[in-house]
């Protein structure tokens, strides 16, 4: 049995198949999707997707935000930015992280920069997993 599985970003479709498994980086933590999951909503936080093909081999995506539906028809994920981790540059993520450290400095609420520092926080991870 095969998970159909989809991952859209605004500027295109990066990946739509049948897996094994997919695993997400969910706002409460990471999950596993398997086929027959319930379904579930979730946001994403930043973070890797992990997508293991029926054959065992896998690719991983970089998604920095947006949201993950399980329905009966399998898994979408609508991310707001996706790119491969293949394709993933050094500057790339230095920029993002850059970025993410002037929203903690614009920050006009504590909530809004508790926020944004989770975010650096994730996005230094990701680079120290590279």
């Amino acid at each position: 049995m095969a998970l159909h599985f989809e991952l859209v970003s605004p500027e295109r479709l990066l990946f739509s198949g049948d897996v094994a498994e997919v695993d997400i980086p969910g706002t409460e933590g990471d999950m596993g999707i398997l086929p027959g999951h319930a379904p579930v909503l979730s946001t994403l936080r930043p973070g890797v997707v992990t997508v293991t093909m029926e054959g065992g081999g896998k690719e991983r995506i970089f998604v920095r935000g947006g949201f993950a539906e399980v329905n009966p028809q399998g898994l979408t994920v609508l991310a707001e930015v996706a790119v491969p981790v293949a394709e993933l540059d050094a500057e790339r993520l230095a920029q993002e992280i850059r970025d993410a450290q002037e929203d903690v400095s614009d920050a006009q609420d504590d909530e809004t920069r508790r926020r944004a520092q989770e975010n650096v926080d994730h996005l230094q991870a990701l680079q120290s997993a590279l």
